[in-house]
């Protein structure tokens, strides 16, 4: 299958290095995927060897290896992202919200911070910053979409509902909703979106992609097979990958 979500820089504790590259695709090689797509984070730019990465690719012909970018989207931000995709011709881009009004809220040290807020307008908050990444045109792809369950915080109000406006401007902008594994290795132990939000993307006949959200190679393809299992059981019949963003379908067998 694929995994569309890989930070071959971690979090800038290790450098883009042929051999760093090889750990990682060895193995998405090993795991059996058909694609990967390695998706820094955007504020590590100043590190990233994009060439270097295409000249290794050709080692593994059996790979599609796919080039992108996840951006930090921070309302009235977007140039900022934008001279940043002016500069390369990536396959995808993922629009990911880590921040409402400049709190970082998915790191360990703010996890006391969700429970002292109302959880409906935490979700509220963060769907709103969501949307606002869907309109911005910017992106392929929206990642971890119910990120802010993180620490286990849950709204009283139908989540599907809170998240209503978001769903509704990722399906008019055609964009690519992920399912995340990693969340199952945070607090909330579960992947992103949870399941009640993935039924309701499909219903809206919004087109799904995985990541792993792997900061190592030993997590790449980490837990796909059972998302895809998971997609095939709500009835999902296909997930997309990219190149040279245009989507591209591989069947859930």
């Amino acid at each position: 299958m694929l995994d569309l979500h890989i930070h071959l820089l971690g979090h800038n504790d290790r450098e883009a290095n042929r051999e760093n590259i090889r750990a990682f695709l060895d193995e998405a090689s090993r795991r059996g995927l058909k694609e990967i797509g390695f998706a820094d984070h955007d504020y590590y730019w100043e590190q990233m060897n994009f060439p270097l990465i295409c000249e290794v690719a050709q080692e593994y012909p059996n790979l599609a290896v796919r080039i992108g970018l996840e951006a930090e989207y921070r309302p009235n931000e977007e140039d900022r992202i934008r001279n940043l995709l002016d500069q390369y011709p990536f396959d995808y881009v993922i629009g990911s919200v880590h921040e409402i009004a400049g709190w970082v809220f998915d790191i360990p040290e703010e996890e006391p911070k969700h429970h002292q807020k109302d959880a409906d307008d935490l979700y509220r908050e963060y769907f709103s910053v969501v949307t606002q990444a869907a309109k911005s045109g910017l992106f392929t792809t929206i990642g971890h979409f119910d990120l802010i369950k993180v620490f286990g915080v849950r709204p009283t109000s139908e989540v599907t509902t809170l998240a209503d406006e978001a769903l509704t401007t990722v399906a008019e902008h055609g964009l690519v909703l992920e399912v995340n594994t990693n969340g199952r290795y945070k607090p909330i132990q579960e992947f992103y979106p949870e399941k009640c939000l993935m039924e309701e993307i499909k219903r809206r006949g919004i087109d799904f992609t995985l990541g792993s959200d792997a900061h190592c190679a030993g997590a790449v393809g980490r837990d796909i097979d059972e998302a895809s299992e998971l997609l095939r059981q709500i009835g999902v019949r296909s997930v997309i990958g990219f190149r040279n963003l245009d989507k591209l379908s591989y069947t859930l067998k």
